[in-house]
């Protein structure tokens, strides 16, 4: 059936966007020439964009031509500010961005642990709101329009909330409320940290060219993300990649409903990583994730060095061989061909880490899997937060409302796609 004048302008006004969002500033011939659109119904979307506040003059093109040179058109950044965050159980991070995800401020701060019930609650989440709204005024932005948050733990898929989960600080949950309540012209939205930074290594890091992969995330916990046929897949329950309750040998005990310790995590988590490396005769800084990023940084620039032997080599084999554990068994299942190590640790392992894992990988199951190291590390978070909430706010304010055209004004790319993003 074809497409109401209504719809085929939205869709023609979308497309013209996402080719100014993708390509940058163009002329209306040169919009004209990518859309396949005559000339009349692009200069009517033209007029109709510029109205309406999303794209403006914003120079002239260079080409020789006879007459005036023709006018540039770009989308009109700080049409909209947008935050994302990255909210960790010890620390918060969160950067601000105009609608083209330029970032115009971005700040962390470390949150107290034993944060607890009552006064030290209320002052966690307080402590990552004044945040938040130090990062706004930095980024000269008057409101926010869309805030993406990553955060540890399930999200409930029915709600799109933050479920009341063991083993996470309750101020993580009266966050999200606590910034609608200070934003409250702002779509506040969370997603699970390690679902964002498989996002966010698909559209700028190690896996652009799979549609089809698994993020393991190592950090202070594990976790993975699937993408199955570019589809980013959560569970019935919110769950799907809660690796650190996978039982695997090599443990004192079996995990549980309420604790993780028992499994995949008590050997790939940042204080299991961390004590493996003292076992090996390695240099580490105490239990928390950036020790455990350094030593395997230190280990994997060690063993470059040293080659096969040495202390550096064996503390990665034996990493290795823990993390194929957990690569193995989703492999076994979803046969992805593809697997990331993300995280700061994944990062920090790089390709020496990845090559050994592929090897050990590649000896437990007869599908071959590719091992990649991440791309983006510990900074994958925010940027699938960012990307999250520049998609959102895209699709809301890319849609203007206009005058009433053919149906034959329909973009061709438009016609055959007509999910133009």
């Amino acid at each position: 059936m074809p497409a109401s004048p209504s719809t085929a302008r939205a869709i023609n006004d979308r497309l013209a966007l996402r080719l100014l969002q993708q390509e940058g500033p163009l002329t209306a011939g040169q919009l004209k020439q990518l859309t396949g659109l005559s000339r009349p119904t692009v200069a009517d979307l033209v007029e109709r964009l510029t109205v309406s506040g999303l794209i403006t003059v914003v120079g002239e093109s260079g080409e020789q031509r006879r007459g005036p040179n023709a006018r540039l058109y770009g989308i009109v950044a700080d049409r909209a500010h947008l935050a994302a965050l990255d909210v960790r159980t010890d620390s918060v991070s969160v950067l601000v961005s105009d609608l083209l995800g330029e970032v115009l401020a971005e700040a962390s701060v470390p949150i107290g642990g034993d944060a607890g019930p009552g006064c030290a609650e209320e002052q966690a989440v307080e402590q990552a709101v004044a945040l938040v709204e130090r990062a706004v005024k930095e980024a000269g932005a008057d409101r926010l329009h869309t805030v993406g948050i990553g955060a540890p733990g399930l999200i409930d898929p029915g709600t799109g909330e933050l479920r009341n989960s063991s083993g996470l600080p309750g101020w993580h949950r009266r966050l999200v409320a606590a910034l609608q309540e200070r934003f409250p012209q702002a779509r506040v939205s969370v997603e699970n940290e390690t679902n964002l930074a498989a996002l966010a290594e698909q559209r700028e890091g190690a896996a652009q060219d799979r549609d089809t992969f698994v993020l393991l995330w190592l950090g202070h916990s594990p976790g993975a993300a699937v993408v199955l046929d570019g589809t980013l897949r959560r569970g019935a329950s919110g769950g799907t990649g809660e690796i650190g309750f996978l039982p695997v040998p090599g443990t004192a005990s079996l995990p549980s409903a309420t604790d993780c310790s028992g499994g995949f995590h008590s050997l790939v988590g940042a204080a299991a990583v961390a004590r493996l490396a003292g076992e090996c005769g390695l240099p580490w800084a105490g239990e928390e994730e950036a020790g455990a990023a350094r030593a395997v940084r230190e280990a994997a620039a060690a063993a470059g060095r040293d080659g096969a032997g040495g202390a550096a080599a064996r503390f990665l084999d034996l990493l290795a061989g823990r993390v194929a554990l957990g690569v193995a068994s989703v492999v076994a299942v979803l046969d992805p061909g593809c697997a990331v190590l993300g995280g700061e640790v994944g990062q920090a392992g790089g390709e020496a880490l990845a090559a050994r894992v592929a090897e050990r990988v590649g000896r437990m199951s007869p599908m071959p899997t590719e091992v990649r190291a991440s791309g983006l590390g510990g900074t994958a978070v925010l940027r699938g937060a960012l990307l999250t909430a520049r998609e959102r706010a895209q699709d809301e304010l890319f849609a203007p409302p206009g005058r009433e055209k053919p149906d034959e004004d329909l973009a061709p790319a438009a016609r055959l796609a007509p999910d133009c993003r």
